[in-house]
């Protein structure tokens, strides 16, 4: 049974994992923002060996505060080619990946543009 729900979960789209976490939390009372974290502090100081300059990386949208919504949305949407609403919630959401395994430059330029527009963004 836990087996299923991990097969399940994993087939879900970023916005649907979101949602998911998001009534979990509200259900349940508790905040998956201190799990999350630990979890992955290991994995970001594994993530590249020493001497190893890492090429691929993933770009994370933390949170967006700004007057510029509906840019932002656009621009999400041109990046992540989801359908407007998944991108509209990612958005007001303020959490998701939005691009996963890109070079180097395309994640500082994705980084660039999305901060313009009152976004903030990690590459991981």
């Amino acid at each position: 049974m836990v087996q299923e729900l991990l097969d399940k979960i994993g087939s879900l789209t970023i916005v649907q994992a979101a949602e998911l976490v998001k009534a979990m939390e509200d259900k349940f009372g508790i905040s998956a923002a201190a799990p999350v974290a630990v979890a992955a502090a290991p994995a970001a100081g594994a993530a590249a060996p020493a001497g190893e300059e890492k090429t691929e990386f993933n770009v994370v949208l933390e949170g967006f505060s700004g007057d510029k919504k509906v840019d932002a949305i656009k621009k999400v949407r041109e990046i992540t080619n989801l359908p407007l609403m998944d991108a509209k919630k990612l958005v007001e959401g303020g959490t998701g990946v939005l691009k996963e395994g890109v070079s180097k430059d395309e994640a500082e330029k994705i980084k660039k543009e999305i901060e313009a527009l009152g976004g903030k963004i990690a590459l991981k």
